[in-house]
């Protein structure tokens, strides 16, 4: 089915990111209007019976069927692309369903897989329970090490899966290398890039073939709605991804798309000033914490290689205390300003802590393969000033003996 664009790319490629943040994509409709309209519909009639035969064949461009296409969300995800810097980008209800389809849409039974240990607890549910249950081997590295990637390829690796920076314990993976290994070796590369966005970090620019995210974290901004989104080469996306997509129906709603829309408007704005909130936070909670996981400090050990690809290091990171999940859980219950949540991206700061939530499904083993131990709290890093989430910090470690 052919899609429909309200922009050429002859124009957009020579605006900048923060210009395709708040015009890429945008089709407007007879009436002019300049903010996204929201198109509320299920299904959209035809001239005749023929336009209808012919739309359903590809040969005529134009919607058919809203679990297929749908205008508010066609321009949600050409700007995702433009702002990505690929050819095509398909949205997903949520950004598990994109991860899940992202994988599962190009792997059969006897492929293998190679993923990053450090990932959210349901990629690791993916990875670990969901792609056995298919007959698709995964072997899981440390993938700060690129040598680890190529030691654990085999003659049937189909893809590397990884996240960098990595939830929660903010493992940074070496893009270029990474990437190059996979080429070398003729596998495809699929990047979780959620918590960097396009506005901090582009992995395709360092050679990753496919770019996930959940959408519902940096890209709204504001904890309002949840989304997802695949990115790739436009033969990647509507002749492997769309077909799953087309017949198993992770379908974003109207909605949700034009809320994205908006916040993406102000992603480089909001981005940017909380990595500043995060860094101003970080400085002060390091030597007051056991240990601290800032790609943005230069204590980082791998703060050299998340300049070198990260515009600046995001509004997240972890934290460790010594005393375990009930000292980890008092800091939480004495904070004051700073929200107990397991969400991302937000614009309001949140702390959670991963091993009871985010993480609880996976296996204590598993957990601490990973680098999730009792004592790691995750913080987002919101957008109000840096010096009254400092003092609701300093209470809450001080109520606690830090």
């Amino acid at each position: 089915m052919k899609r429909r664009t309200g922009q050429d790319r002859s124009i957009t490629a020579s605006w900048r990111p923060a210009t395709l943040a708040v015009r890429g994509g945008t089709a407007r409709s007879e009436w002019g209007e300049t903010s996204e309209a929201m198109f509320v519909t299920s299904g959209y009639a035809y001239d005749c019976a023929a336009d209808a035969a012919a739309r359903f064949a590809g040969e005529q461009a134009g919607m058919t069927y809203s679990r297929l296409q749908n205008p508010t969300v066609e321009m949600l995800e050409e700007r995702i692309a433009l702002l990505e810097g690929a050819e095509a980008c398909r949205s997903m209800a949520t950004g598990m369903a994109a991860m899940t389809a992202a994988l599962l849409c190009q792997l059969q039974t006897g492929d293998h897989v190679v993923a990053g240990r450090a990932a959210f607890g349901s990629c690791r549910w993916l990875t670990d329970t969901l792609l056995p249950k298919f007959g698709i081997e995964t072997t899981i590295i440390d993938a700060r090490d690129p040598q680890a990637f190529a030691d654990a390829t085999k003659a049937n690796t189909k893809l590397y899966f990884f996240e960098t920076p990595a939830n929660p314990t903010m493992d940074v993976v070496d893009l270029r290398a990474v990437c190059g290994i996979a080429r070398e070796r003729g596998v495809l590369t699929v990047v979780d890039n959620a918590f960097a966005t396009p506005a901090l970090q582009r992995p395709m620019e360092f050679g990753a073939d496919i770019v996930a995210y959940s959408a519902t974290k940096m890209m709204d901004g504001q904890g309002r709605v949840l989304a997802g989104a695949v990115c790739g080469t436009a033969a990647f996306i509507n002749d492997v991804l769309l077909p799953f997509t087309r017949n198993t129906g992770p379908t974003l709603s109207p909605f949700n798309a034009w809320v994205v829309l908006k916040g993406l408007e102000t992603l480089d704005l909001r981005i940017r000033r909380q990595s500043e909130n995060a860094l101003a936070v970080g400085r002060f909670l390091e030597g007051r914490v056991a240990r601290i996981n800032h790609p943005g400090l230069p204590s980082h050990p791998q703060h050299d290689l998340a300049m070198s690809q990260m515009a600046m290091t995001g509004p997240i990171f972890s934290l460790e205390v010594d005393g375990g999940r009930a000292q980890a859980h008092a800091l939480l219950d004495a904070l004051r300003l700073i929200d107990i949540s397991n969400n991302i991206g937000d614009s309001r700061s949140l702390m959670t802590h991963p091993a009871s939530t985010t993480h609880s499904g996976v296996a204590e083993e598993k957990r601490i393969e990973m680098g999730v131990s009792e004592g790691l709290l995750r913080l987002n890093v919101g957008l109000e000033d840096p010096a009254d989430l400092i003092d609701d910090l300093d209470q809450a470690l001080s109520s606690i003996g830090l």
